[in-house]
Order: C-alpha cells, then sequence, then structure tokens
C-alpha cells in the first residue's frame, strides 16, 4: 500500500508542476518544451500507478478466494464438532454382500481362522463385533435397512457385545464357582457347542433375552440382516437352534 502511496503522491506533484507550467506558457513561450517533458513524465507515472493497481486488484482476488476457502474449512470443522459419532470404528471392515445361511455340514467346510488366533490367547479373551462405519452403513441397501439409523444399528451391536461378554465371562468360570442359574445358563451353553462352533464366538436369541433389553423380534432379524451383509455375523443353524457367530 505504501507502494501506491508514494506513486499517487508523486503523480500529484506532477500534475501541480503541470498546472503551473500551464499557467506560465501563457506568457512565457520557453516553458512549453518543459511542459511536454512534464506530461511525457507524468504519461509513465500513471501506466506504473495502474499496473500497480491491477497487482493490487489480483492481490485482493487472492485474499477473497483464501478467506472463502477458510470459512469453509471453519464450517466444516465445526460440523465434525457437532456431529462426532456416538461409536468410534476400532478397524474398518469390509461391507460385503449378503452372507448366505450355512448349516453345520458347510460351516465345517470354512476354515476356522478364529480358533488358531483364540488358541494363541487368554482364556478370559472375548471378540467383539467391530461398529459399523458410516461408508458401511451407507452401503447397505435402502430396503435392508428400512427405518433402522446409523446411530440404531450400532446400538444393537453393542447389546449383542452385551450378551457375548457376559455369556463368555459365565464360560471362563469353573462350574463350582458358580450360582444355580449361572449353573444352569453354563450348561445350555455347552450344549449349544458344536464341533462347527469350536474356537468361535456366537449367541443364541435367548442370550440376547438373558443379558440385554433387545427384544429378538422382527426389527432384530432386520439388525441381523445387515450385520451379516457388513460382515459382521454368520449364521449357522442345526438342532433347532441359529447361532450367530461373530467374524
Amino acid at each position: 500500500m505504501s507502494e501506491l502511496e508514494d506513486i499517487s503522491r508523486h503523480v500529484h506533484d506532477k500534475i501541480s508542476s503541470i498546472q503551473c507550467m500551464l499557467d506560465l506558457s501563457a506568457v512565457e513561450l520557453p516553458q512549453r518544451k518543459k511542459l511536454g517533458q512534464e506530461l511525457f513524465a507524468l504519461e509513465g507515472l500513471l501506466e506504473e500507478f495502474e499496473k500497480c493497481v491491477g497487482q493490487q486488484e489480483e492481490q485482493l482476488k487472492h485474499l477473497k478466494e483464501l478467506e472463502e476457502s477458510s470459512r469453509k474449512d471453519l464450517e466444516d470443522l465445526q460440523h465434525f464438532k457437532d456431529n462426532i459419532p456416538a461409536h468410534m470404528p476400532r478397524k474398518k471392515g469390509p461391507a460385503s454382500g449378503s452372507e448366505p445361511v450355512m448349516n453345520q455340514t458347510e460351516a465345517a467346510d470354512v476354515q476356522p481362522v478364529q480358533q488358531e488366533a483364540v488358541k494363541k490367547t487368554n482364556k478370559s479373551f472375548v471378540r467383539e463385533i467391530m461398529v459399523i462405519t458410516i461408508p458401511e452403513f451407507e452401503s447397505i441397501p435402502q430396503y435392508m435397512k428400512g427405518r433402522a439409523s446409523y446411530h440404531q444399528l450400532n446400538a444393537a451391536v453393542q447389546s449383542i457385545n452385551t450378551a457375548v461378554s457376559a455369556k463368555y465371562k459365565i464360560l471362563h468360570q469353573p462350574v463350582k464357582t458358580l450360582k444355580t442359574h449361572a449353573r444352569k445358563l453354563h450348561k445350555r451353553f455347552k450344549d449349544q457347542e458344536t464341533k462347527d462352533t469350536k474356537g468361535h464366538f456366537f449367541v443364541v436369541e435367548d442370550d440376547i433375552r438373558e443379558f440385554t433389553q433387545m427384544k429378538a423380534d422382527k426389527r432384530f432379524q432386520g439388525i441381523l440382516n445387515m450385520l451379516r451383509h457388513c460382515h459382521r455375523l454368520r449364521e449357522l443353524r442345526g438342532g433347532g437352534i441359529t447361532r450367530y457367530m461373530l467374524l
């Protein structure tokens, strides 16, 4: 800005000088040559002035673009702050197509990768379902989602994890230390296990009713379909029981 002020001041001085020469030229002819030189110099100053004005206009345009970009960034940050998801995913799971329901014979052909991992861990280890990410939720077909929201789906995930944790907490305890009701549950859990569930964590509808407030109704079945779509669960049927195996 100081450069423009200097040029403006210089132009003003030149104009004052030319005005003075014009006044003198009416009575003194030799001043006309000097007047031409001053006008030529003034023309150069005006060109320089216009150039500086153009540069300042470009800088102003650039600053306005930066201001707009900063404003949008600030709005995005505020949006992120106001919409922090209640469930933060710890890892990203693949969003695949719906998993078919398997019977026990088909399940025997599945490589028990999880079984090897469980053997290497402490007996108190309990697997959990990872929360559904927003991109995964958006990948679920609308007909499958129905009216279920992203938060409702992850609330169901937390309920299933609660049931899994409570079930295997009982299974990891010696039977003789359990009270009557817990001992009955322990026996039921053991009776529901098969060679195909060995090394896997699973729950059944009775576990959901036992340990959570969630109802195993039609809405619950829709949630299970979405979790299978997001590769979180696999169904294993046999003996009149549907087992929901964690992946």
